[in-house]
């Protein structure tokens, strides 16, 4: 077998050789291309059979392909199968019995990562509804809705001709949001007043954190809350933190109501920011019990008095920064109540179609080693919201708010 196949490579150099259209030096490098080309593909399809093959042998894939198979060859009715094989992948989720790991089809992971990354692309409005029509309550700064002259409180009335009285949340934005560089005309209402823009799209950071400067009297405070642990986190509070730093604040009220957590290494970089490479900021333990601790990577201190908000809904991310400083920092006070309890870590993988699975990987530990997960963190003073905040948000109604302002006023 050896010798044909020299004799068959000698074969082809000679027709290369006489064919005036190549030199002897491109012959050379045609022929081990082609021989690399062949190595490659000779290489692709015996590992794509050997893991078919084993794939295969284990009795419950075996079982789920034949299964997929004897529905799409002889079901009664024709069969989608890309709902198929999602319901399937749904089911392995769901039989984990963990109400934080689960599947997302296209359309969820696409908002999931548009949630996690911190940016989008849009125009760069806030929306809530307001009866009949969204009424826009934020125009980001710089957004292609701001250059295109969109206010506050206008009205939308049509998105590229389509009428959104009735629509809501998702169902408006979706019609808003597209690809990068495409155009969306809207139709808005503005003091009576019908006017019609048309916008470009872009890619928007969203803005998830939001920073006041408060004085009382001799009392400078710096007030930052955090919607989420998105991906670009740290940049957004280190920026808003030295911003309220500059004004000489003697305490920081950080607000993490209604944060459900986010990217735990962005807590991490966060967590920085106040405590030294000596400490534990938290731990992560695996499947088979090993723990990891995982230590601040800065020598930075700060040492103002720091007040945190939570309520029930405080969970994941935003549990580790509040344990973090409440077994760590010498001046810290929790407002609020009991947070949500989600000790455990996930992570995301995309599939091939577009859709994705999201699946528990540890669990995590205060810095003291202990677990928090379905019992959440107590705070020092357990005060629930007025129902008048409910239909009126303002930090005047704000009891817990409040009673961080009456916290430091008697600190005089």
């Amino acid at each position: 077998m050896k010798k044909k196949n020299k004799c068959y490579l000698k074969d082809i150099l000679i027709d290369l050789k006489n064919d005036s259209r190549f030199s002897i030096f491109e012959v050379i490098i045609i022929v081990f291309i082609s021989i690399l080309f062949g190595i490659i593909i000779g290489y692709i399809i015996t590992y794509t059979n050997t893991n078919i093959n084993l794939l295969r042998s284990s009795s419950g894939v075996k079982d789920i392909i034949n299964t997929y198979d004897i529905i799409l060859d002889n079901y009664y009715k024709k069969v989608d199968e890309d709902k198929l094989s999602q319901a399937a992948i749904s089911g392995m989720i769901n039989s984990l019995d963990d109400p934080n790991s689960l599947f997302m089809n296209s359309s969820a992971t696409s908002e999931f990562n548009d949630y996690i990354d911190g940016e989008f692309v849009g125009i760069g409005v806030t929306v809530e509804y307001d009866g009949e029509y969204n009424r826009i309550i934020k125009v980001n700064k710089n957004s292609p809705a701001y250059k295109a002259g969109i206010k506050k409180d206008d009205l939308i009335l049509n998105v590229d001709g389509k009428d959104c009285k009735g629509l809501y949340g998702k169902s408006l934005t979706k019609l808003i949001k597209g690809r990068k560089g495409t155009k969306v005309v809207l139709d808005i209402k503005r003091d009576n007043i019908e006017k019609t823009f048309t916008i470009v799209r872009e890619v928007i950071e969203q803005e998830n954190v939001y920073r006041k400067f408060l004085e009382y009297d001799d009392i400078n405070v710096g007030y930052l809350k955090i919607d989420i642990f998105s991906d670009n986190i740290y940049k957004q509070f280190n920026k808003s933190l030295i911003k309220l730093e500059d004004k000489k604040i003697n305490y920081l009220i950080i607000d993490l109501r209604d944060n459900a957590g986010g990217s735990l290494k962005e807590t991490k970089k966060i967590l920085s920011l106040f405590f030294d490479k000596n400490t534990v900021l938290y731990r992560l333990k695996s499947r088979d019990s090993s723990v990891k601790k995982i230590y601040s990577t800065t020598n930075i201190n700060r040492d103002y008095p720091v007040i945190f908000l939570v309520n029930k809904s405080t969970a994941s991310a935003s549990e580790v920064m509040v344990s973090c400083f409440k077994d760590n920092y010498k001046n810290v006070t929790i407002i609020g109540e009991v947070t949500y309890g989600k000790g455990t870590v996930q992570r995301t993988k995309t599939l091939n179609s577009g859709t994705s699975v999201k699946y528990t990987t540890e669990t995590w530990l205060t810095s003291r080693g202990k677990s928090i997960n379905n019992k959440g963190i107590k705070p020092d003073y357990n005060i629930e919201l007025d129902d008048s905040y409910y239909s009126n948000k303002s930090m005047d109604n704000d009891t817990q708010f409040q009673k961080a302002i009456e916290i430091i006023k008697k600190s005089r």
